[in-house]
């Protein structure tokens, strides 16, 4: 595409181009006007001077008067040709011209080049009676007028002004040449600068220089000072890409290392949690197997005391029967003890085991809810809140047990912290339903509700309502980040202030992972 500069160059030259072409054209019509003018006057004066000349020069038959009469008017070189007509003979005279300008006689009727004009030859004979009267046709004059010379004229006319055009459009090219240099040779350097200040770095643009003291001269030194003020820019802006670079570099540090102490924390609070645990499962095995060694020791105490009556041959009847009385006391407060003890240490060992080895299998959900429930009572029992678990016994999880325990521990734990004051009456139910290949549980409370500011930030990591007195606010967080992560579910909340909480959780009975079963096995269960 072209420059400012050719289009400019070019615009002139189509304007000079137009103004002559209609100039020229003007005068080439004026001149041709002028011409026909002329030759219509030359024409219609040869025609004249014939029919005033001649007929009485051919009245008297004079042949060299009439040719002398002819010759004079062919001296134009407009003429090719007069043929003089006698009524009587015919062809009386005759001048031509051929193509080299020479004048010759004509030769009978041939054919003549140009145009004919004929005009009839009258004569009045001034000395006869009746002279005013019609004058008598003695013959007629043909003559053959050339328009050579007036398109000749023309021709040179048109040639002269095209070369006048393009002599004048050369000129004019070289001198908005020149001129234009003057002009475009500092806007070419200052576009040139521009560029480099656009694609390389400023330190290495090299300002213009600023001799000039015309107009271009101002704009070469405001765009020094621009240039001037965005290497200041830049290198503010380098100082700052420095300094954002050094920050993310710290902040990226600092949230890798927020990372890892959250991780920790979650890890600390999973752990505390199955210490805590631990604890309760301990002290609640402490008073089974106390009792089951209380009895063992009355027992051998009294097994010891019949031996000796029986060794003694003094035994009674009566000893006999406190004998086998408090045996059968021992045996059943060993065995009471013993399966409660044993039960704990069950519970405990599947749900230690799971939150440990957080390993995938299938399980009953409505026993392991009972299960989890069972391990926790060691805290539910110093408290007046009562547990109520509503679930189907046929339903069957492909998942992860651990978790799930975590999950239930957690929820339900939360509820104990934050939902009900010390020594409140209370009541969690725990609701689970199945949903085609989903399970929905709910775990609801009737506790003192979740403030409307807390509702959004519940699952927040550190969101808690009893900072300083030992909440971590990470129970929460650990059980959406379990729900949504590994078993591929969703949770919401809802509460209204003073009316308990509801927690719903949705979670596939198969989860999703390259171990899982396909569904039919769930199918199965409910055949």
């Amino acid at each position: 595409m072209f420059g400012i500069q050719g289009r400019l160059t070019c615009l002139f030259v189509v304007i000079v181009t137009v103004v002559l072409g209609i100039s020229g054209t003007y005068a080439q019509y004026s001149l041709q006007h002028e011409l026909e003018t002329n030759n219509q006057r030359l024409r219609d004066g040869v025609l004249t001077r014939l029919q005033t000349s001649l007929p009485s020069a051919l009245w008297d038959l004079d042949k060299a008067k009439v040719d002398n009469i002819v010759s004079a008017e062919m001296m134009p070189p407009e003429l090719v040709a007069i043929r003089v007509y006698d009524t009587s003979v015919g062809l009386f005279s005759g001048k031509q011209r051929s193509p080299n300008g020479v004048i010759s006689n004509v030769g009978g009727d041939d054919p003549v080049a140009g145009t004919p004009v004929v005009a009839d030859l009258g004569y009045r004979d001034a000395g006869s009676v009746g002279s005013s009267l019609r004058p008598v046709i003695v013959g007629r004059v043909v003559v053959n007028f050339s328009r050579e010379q007036i398109e000749a004229t023309l021709a040179n006319e048109i040639r002269r002004k095209v070369i006048e055009v393009l002599l004048l459009d050369l000129i004019l090219v070289v001198a908005l040449a020149l001129s234009l240099r003057i002009v475009f040779d500092p806007i070419k350097k200052l576009r040139d600068g521009l560029f480099e200040l656009a694609t390389r770095d400023s330190d290495e643009v090299a300002e213009l220089p600023e001799k000039r003291a015309d107009e271009l001269g101002d704009v070469i030194r405001g765009f020094n000072a621009i240039q001037r003020r965005v290497k200041a820019i830049i290198g503010r802006t380098r100082q700052a890409e420095d300094e954002a670079r050094r920050s993310a570099l710290e902040t990226a540090q600092a949230l890798d290392n927020l990372r890892q102490t959250q991780e920790s924390l979650l890890q600390a609070e999973r752990l505390a949690s199955l210490g805590g645990l631990v604890a309760g499962v301990a002290h609640e095995i402490n008073t089974p197997v106390g009792i089951a060694l209380t009895s063992a020791s009355v027992l051998a105490e009294a097994t010891e005391d019949v031996h000796k009556a029986v060794t003694g041959g003094t035994v009674k009847k009566s000893e006999i029967l406190k004998y086998i009385e408090t045996a059968g006391e021992s045996a059943r407060l060993i065995m009471n003890n013993a399966y409660r003890a044993a039960h704990l240490i069950h519970s405990f060992k599947q749900i230690a085991v799971d939150q440990v080895s957080e390993a995938r299998r299938r399980f009953e959900l409505r026993e392991y809810i009972d299960e989890v429930v069972s391990s926790l009572q060691p805290r539910l029992k110093k408290t007046r809140i009562a547990v109520a678990i509503t679930c189907p016994g046929d339903i069957v999880l492909d998942s992860y047990p651990g978790a799930l325990a975590q999950i239930i521990t957690n929820l339900t734990l939360n509820c104990v912290d934050h939902a009900f004051d010390a020594d409140m009456p209370g009541r969690i139910a725990i609701n689970v339903m199945c949903d085609g290949d989903w399970v929905e549980m709910q775990v609801v409370d009737n506790g003192k509700g979740i403030p409307p500011d807390m509702l959004d930030k519940v699952f927040d990591p550190f969101v808690t309502t009893r900072r300083g007195q030992g909440g971590t606010g990470l129970g929460l967080n650990i059980v959406y980040n379990l729900i949504v992560k590994q078993f591929a579910g969703s949770i919401t909340v809802s509460s209204v202030l003073g009316h308990g909480a509801s927690f719903v959780l949705r979670i596939p009975r198969v989860t999703p992972g390259e171990d899982s079963e396909l569904p039919h096995a769930d199918a199965r269960l409910h055949a």
